[in-house]
C-alpha cells in the first residue's frame, strides 16, 4: 500500500481559509482527511504541505509513526514552527483516517477504545460569529448576558467569551472594570449550573493579566484562557499560583517540547493544543500522556473547520485528561454542507456520542468546498488610542 497523492483543498469561511488535506492511496476508494487551517497563513502552509509531500508519496500510509518522524526531522529543518508544524498535523490527522478505515473502527478505537460515553461541547457567544465574539462593543455588558442565556436557550452547559478587552502593558481601573462588569453581567444571566470561560487572547501583559484573573475570581471560571504571551510562561505560572480560578494556555504552543516546558513550570491547570498545529493526533496524543503525569486536564483548541472537531471529538473520546471539546456553529450558515458526520450531538447539554464510522467518521463533500474558494481572510488588527500596535 503506497500513498499517491497529498492534496489540499481551501474553502473559505470568513474570517479562516479551512484547509482541508486529502491524503490519497493506490488502494481504490481508500483515502483520508485532515485539516491544516492556520488564519492568515493560508498560502504558506499549502506550500508547505506541497513541500513536504516530496517525503511521502511513495511510502506506506500504515507507518504513521514512521512518517512523523520523516516529516518533522527530515528536509534538516524540525516542523516546530507554525507553519510547517500545522501542516504536519494536517497530513497526520489523514494518514490517522485512513488507518481506522482500514481496519474498520474509529480512530479511538485504534487508541485503546473509549474511556467516556459522551463528550461535552461549549461554544463562543454567537456561536462563532465574529462580530459576537470579537467585536461586542466595549461599553455593553448587557449584550454579554444576553448571548450568554443564547448560549444557553441552544442547550449548551458552557460557553467561552472575550470580556477581556485589548489592553496596553499598563492601565488604570477602566478596562479590568469592563471585564468585570461583562462576566458579572454573563454569572448573573445564567446562574452558578452554567460554565463560563475567558479567553484573554494574550491581550494583556503579565502584570495587567495578573489584575484581570484577580478581578474576575468571584464568578467563579471554569478557566481563564491565555492571561498574557505564552512567551511569557514563567508569568501565566505566577498567576495560576495567585488565584484559585484554573489558568488555560497553550494554543500557540507547537510540539512536545513546548508543552513540556509549560508543564515542567506548573504554569497552567489546563493545556490547549491545537491537533491542527501542534503536530497532529500523533503529537497531541504525546502531550496527552505528558499531561497525565501532572495531572492536568486537557481541553484543546478547536476554532477551525468540521475536520478539526472530528479529529478532536475522536482524540477526547480515548484521552482521561480530555474534559470538554471548544467547537463553533455559526461562523458560517452553510457549515454543515461541507461534510457528514458520523457523531451525532445532542442538543440538549450539547453532548457528542461516539463516533461509529471507520476514521474520523467524516467525508468532504469537495464539489461544496469549490462553491467557496479561497478569499483573504478578514484581517484583525489593534492599535491602541495613541497608535502604537496591540495584541488583537
Amino acid at each position: 500500500m503506497k500513498i499517491t497523492a497529498i492534496e489540499t483543498y481551501v474553502c473559505h469561511a470568513r474570517m479562516r481559509n479551512w484547509i482541508f488535506v486529502k491524503v490519497v492511496t493506490d488502494q481504490p476508494g481508500l483515502w483520508g482527511w485532515g485539516e491544516a487551517t492556520l488564519e492568515w497563513h493560508t498560502q504558506s502552509v499549502v506550500g508547505a504541505i506541497k513541500d513536504i509531500s516530496q517525503l511521502l508519496v511513495g511510502e506506506d500510509p500504515r507507518r504513521i509513526e514512521h512518517l512523523w518522524q520523516m516529516m518533522y526531522r527530515q528536509h534538516f529543518w524540525h516542523g516546530n514552527g507554525i507553519v510547517r508544524g500545522t501542516a504536519i498535523s494536517g497530513i497526520d490527522i489523514a494518514l490517522w483516517d485512513i488507518l481506522g478505515k482500514i481496519h474498520n473502527v474509529p480512530c479511538h478505537e485504534l487508541w485503546g477504545g473509549r474511556v467516556r460515553d459522551y463528550i461535552r461541547l461549549y461554544c463562543h457567544l454567537g456561536g462563532g460569529r465574529m462580530e459576537d465574539f470579537y467585536e461586542t462593543a466595549p461599553d455593553d455588558a448587557k449584550r454579554f448576558g444576553d448571548l450568554a442565556l443564547k448560549a444557553v436557550d441552544e442547550g449548551f452547559t458552557a460557553f467561552k467569551s472575550m470580556a477581556v478587552p485589548e489592553t496596553m502593558s499598563l492601565e488604570g481601573l477602566r478596562p479590568v472594570k469592563y471585564a468585570e462588569a461583562c462576566v458579572r453581567a454573563m454569572r448573573d444571566a445564567v446562574g452558578d449550573d452554567i460554565d463560563i470561560m475567558v479567553d484573554c487572547h494574550a491581550r494583556p501583559s503579565p502584570r495587567m493579566g495578573m489584575l484581570f484573573a484577580k478581578a474576575l475570581e468571584p464568578y467563579g471560571l471554569y478557566f481563564f484562557e491565555e492571561p498574557c504571551w505564552p512567551e511569557s510562561m514563567e508569568d501565566i505560572a505566577l498567576i495560576q499560583r495567585a488565584v484559585q480560578t484554573p489558568i488555560a494556555s497553550g494554543e500557540r504552543l507547537v510540539g512536545l517540547h513546548a508543552f513540556r516546558d509549560m508543564l515542567e513550570k506548573r504554569a497552567v491547570s489546563v493545556i490547549q493544543p491545537d491537533i491542527t498545529h501542534c503536530g497532529g493526533l500523533s503529537e497531541a496524543r504525546k502531550i496527552a500522556a505528558l499531561a497525565d503525569a501532572y495531572r492536568v486536564s486537557m481541553a484543546p483548541h478547536n476554532p477551525q473547520g468540521p475536520v478539526s472537531t472530528a479529529a478532536s471529538i475522536e482524540l477526547g473520546f480515548a484521552t482521561p485528561s480530555y474534559i470538554i471539546c471548544e467547537s463553533v456553529h455559526k461562523d458560517v450558515e452553510w457549515r454543515q454542507d461541507v461534510v457528514s458526520e458520523g457523531f451525532t450531538v445532542q442538543e440538549k447539554g450539547r453532548i457528542v456520542l461516539p463516533n461509529n464510522r471507520p476514521g474520523l467518521g467524516i467525508e468532504i463533500n469537495e464539489e461544496e468546498v469549490k462553491k467557496h474558494p479561497f478569499q483573504q481572510e478578514i484581517l484583525q488588527r489593534t492599535f491602541y488610542k495613541d497608535g502604537s500596535i496591540g495584541d488583537w
